[in-house]
């Protein structure tokens, strides 16, 4: 209980996305107590792949697979009072809330069904100026849901909401907040951003992971996330006892810095000044998030946008031994030579490995490499048989030791997967259909226009001199990568004040692009966080158009951070282990 008598809101979580563990929503309900239960399913690209499914059958578009993880749970959602908050319904959520008051009429359990609509722009995307997409939708905040939960809905479905809106929601909704409750909000914000991931809130995709290990925490299941809400916004990040995983400062902080850019994090109910966040670790697998700072929201709704490019076909050939890059030279000109006056808008070819492939490795993969080759068209013949077949065509006629990884396969639709825009929040007709079917309107939270900027915050004294050693970033510096439309975002952290001492000084922006080539030619900006001693990079124009549109073969820019904890640089030898 708080301070004041008043027992904090613990809102679980059960996904981070579309694919997640399906047995995670039963784990989280008989795992211990649970007033609200969120599930995550909207990944930028996950938007593009529902877009498709509407394509194919305009009643679907949402997360089919949401259905079948609440079938066998409804009674335990009704008997415990278990409020279940989801973004599942994708672009139908009403579709969605349909189906879920059929499968609970034939499962004998009453529940009350409500959903958020008005994110979808698509139909006004031309009057808005967005062009003609496959799919527009607004980031709406989480005052429908509060809207829904106080009409006495047991379960709300919610379109394209701000991941973190799941639990504001709840929390609005709980403890009475108004949309000028900033601070409050924003803390909120700060505790959904943190466990919208699921697992990795909890030791999944953790930097030192090993470390976790070597202390007795057990990694082979992590269990999902919680978040006691107070009243003033301050949460602390836990997880059911007894669940795998761990949750630690540094697991928060991983979270926190985890696709964002400044020190401002934008949400439609309040801007998150995230240089305010703190973390404090108050016992095993418990970690209070205070501190948050709220400001008004912008004026404007992101809408994040995806269109289908044309069509796309890969091929992949393994090169081995000698002359590995003379090879590739070869295959590529046969290529274009065969395909020429066929030749696909876009024809990439990209080597990977030929540095580590060595002539005389023991195993003949380590002395191979790849030759990825995609194409791309708005024509699918030119990607599809046509491409296929001028492959298959130079197999005895190549390189020596031609084989492919697979078969030839034919064209499938290239999407770019994001593009985002800004429209204006009382152009959005954000509504709260009722349990009852009462069609609620919801007004844009206050906003502001045009704050000032935040002042870049003042380097800490730079550290002692000292005997430094080559060694990797790694063994110092944890990191955790993602994706916000065509940019990379990598966050870094480290655990005391004298690591953060150096990074702050060390790891610049010419020292992160010098570590990371691929960076060099982009503008990269780098935001500091001296309270979680950690460094957010963001790289314009990585990914090209989006994850579903690139041809890096990691097109989300999730292995990113740990392609840069493995480069090595001069770190003083004080902090090494």
């Amino acid at each position: 209980m708080t301070e004041t008598g008043v027992t904090p809101l613990r809102i679980g979580n059960a996904s981070g996305f579309y694919g997640d563990r399906a047995e995670a929503v039963a784990e989280m309900l008989d795992g211990g107590p649970l007033d609200v239960l969120t599930g995550d399913y909207l990944a930028e690209l996950t938007m593009l792949i529902l877009g498709r499914d509407r394509l194919t059958d305009p009643s679907r578009g949402y997360a089919r697979t949401f259905l079948r993880q609440l079938e066998g749970v409804l009674g335990t959602v009704a008997e415990r009072g278990v409020k279940v908050v989801t973004n599942a319904g994708g672009l139908n959520p009403a579709g969605l809330a349909d189906a879920l008051r059929a499968l609970a009429e034939r499962a004998g359990v009453e529940l009350r069904v409500a959903h958020v609509e008005g994110d979808d722009l698509l139909a006004r995307a031309g009057e808005l100026g967005l062009g003609a997409p496959l799919t527009a939708n607004a980031y709406l905040g989480g005052f429908g849901i509060a809207a829904c939960l106080r009409a006495g809905a047991d379960i709300v479905v919610t379109g394209r909401v701000t991941d973190a809106s799941l639990v504001v929601g709840p929390a609005a909704a709980h403890f009475g907040w108004d949309p000028g409750d900033f601070d409050a909000i924003a803390g909120a914000v700060a505790a959904g951003h943190v466990i919208e991931c699921g697992a990795q809130a909890t030791g999944g995709n953790y930097a030192f992971f090993t470390e976790l290990q070597e202390q007795g925490y057990d990694l082979t299941r992590p269990g999902f996330p919680i978040a006691e809400v107070h009243p003033d916004g301050t949460a602390v990040i836990t997880k059911h006892p007894g669940a795998g995983g761990a949750v630690t400062a540094g697991t928060v902080t991983a979270q926190l810095v985890y696709e964002v850019a400044g020190a401002r994090y934008p949400n439609p109910d309040a801007t998150v000044r995230l240089d305010t966040a703190r973390l404090t670790e108050e016992g095993p697998d418990r970690v209070r998030l205070h501190g948050v700072r709220g400001e008004a929201p912008p004026p404007g709704l992101k809408v994040g946008m995806n269109r289908i490019g044309g069509f796309r076909n890969d091929m992949a050939l393994v090169l081995t031994g000698l002359d590995i890059e003379a090879k590739a030279e070869l295959a590529e000109r046969q290529l274009r030579a065969a395909l020429r006056g066929r030749e696909p808008a876009r024809l990439r070819f990209r080597l990977d490995g030929a540095e580590a492939a060595d002539p005389d490795a023991p195993t003949q993969d380590g002395a191979s490499a790849l030759l990825r080759i995609t194409a791309s068209d708005p024509d699918r013949n030119k990607v599809g048989r046509a491409f296929s077949a001028a492959c298959v065509e130079l197999a005895l006629s190549s390189v020596p030791g031609f084989h492919a990884t697979a078969p030839p396969g034919d064209a499938r639709p290239d999407g770019v997967a994001f593009t985002a825009a800004q429209v204006p929040a009382d152009q959005v007709p954000h509504t709260a259909v009722l349990p009852d079917g009462t069609r609620l309107g919801i007004a844009p939270a206050p906003a502001a226009a045009d704050p000032a900027p935040v002042p870049e915050p003042p380097l800490p004294p730079p550290p002692p001199d000292g005997p430094v050693r080559r060694a990797p970033l790694g063994l110092v510096a944890g990191a955790r990568s993602g994706d916000k439309g065509s940019d990379a975002n990598v966050g870094v952290w480290v655990r005391d004040d004298a690591a953060w001492r150096w990074l702050a000084h060390a790891l610049t922006v010419d020292a992160f692009k010098r570590l990371i080539p691929e960076a060099a030619p982009l503008p990269v900006t780098r935001h500091l966080f001296p309270h979680l001693r950690a460094a957010n990079f963001v790289v314009e124009g990585l990914l090209g158009d989006g994850a579903g549109g690139n041809t890096r073969s990691d097109p989300q820019a999730k292995a990113l951070g740990e392609w840069l904890r493995g480069r090595h640089l001069d770190v003083p030898e004080a902090l090494l282990p």
